[in-house]
């Protein structure tokens, strides 16, 4: 019995898929091999197609790409006047 992964990143997964795919392992095998190794949660089937396409298409990098929107940080501004808001509002 394999020892299975828990809670690998996404950018692991797809750095395996990557690999599989430049040896000529097909997506559907490279889905059964990611079952063994991380569960069957980690990514589906369709995901896996997805990234194996778009290796074969030349992409190299297996981190996400900045997205537009707004950011997810919390600028100094915005923490200072939550500082004000909560020491005048905590009486």
């Amino acid at each position: 019995m394999l020892k299975a992964i828990n809670r690998p990143t996404s950018c692991e997964i797809r750095a395996v898929i990557k690999f599989l795919n430049t040896r000529n392992v097909r997506p559907c095998e490279i889905y059964r091999q990611r079952s063994e190794t991380y569960g069957e949660n980690a990514m589906s089937e369709g995901m896996v197609r997805k990234w194996v396409r778009m290796f074969n298409e030349g992409r190299e990098n297996v981190h996400d790409e900045e997205r537009s929107g707004r950011s997810s940080l919390i600028t100094e501004e915005s923490k200072k006047y939550f500082s004000i808001f909560i020491t005048r509002n905590s009486d």
